[in-house]
């Protein structure tokens, strides 16, 4: 097993646009839907491929451009401490978005992140807009 590591910056706006973090539909809409619905359908269709924006599941990530992956790594120890490093890097940037620098601490989270990844329980995604890392169970 391997671990892929991704980095999105940008503004809560932008992260906000969950179309675009979501694979659209199979189908466009009907014949006679409202243009915009068709506009829309079309640009999530041709974007969510390759926009860098996280997907709403992790394991959309798998269908993203390999550009995207930012390192790999075989154990999980090592993936653990590379996302710790990024939330000390990136804490710093999102300090205003949040109630105390408190609410994001790299080591807990780091340590939360190797746990779950060691044991292969879940995959672990984080935003400073969460309480904690986000656990994408695995169904055994």
């Amino acid at each position: 097993m391997h671990h892929h590591g991704y980095v999105w910056t940008g503004p809560k706006q932008r992260y906000d646009d969950e179309a675009l973090r979501r694979p659209p539909p199979p189908h466009p809409p009907p014949d006679g839907s409202r243009p915009d619905l068709v506009l829309r359908h079309r640009e999530v269709k041709a974007e969510f491929p390759t926009v860098d924006l996280p997907p709403l599941e992790t394991a959309y990530w798998l269908i993203k451009p390999e550009k995207l992956v930012r390192g790999t790594w075989e154990e999980p120890k090592e993936a653990a401490d590379w996302l710790g490093e990024r939330l000390g890097e990136y804490a710093t940037l999102v300090v205003d978005f949040l109630e105390t620098p408190r609410d994001i601490e790299a080591g807990v989270k780091a340590r939360t992140a190797r746990g779950t990844v060691r044991e292969g329980r879940a995959d672990v995604q984080d935003s400073p807009w969460r309480a904690g890392p986000s656990l994408q169970h695995r169904r055994q």
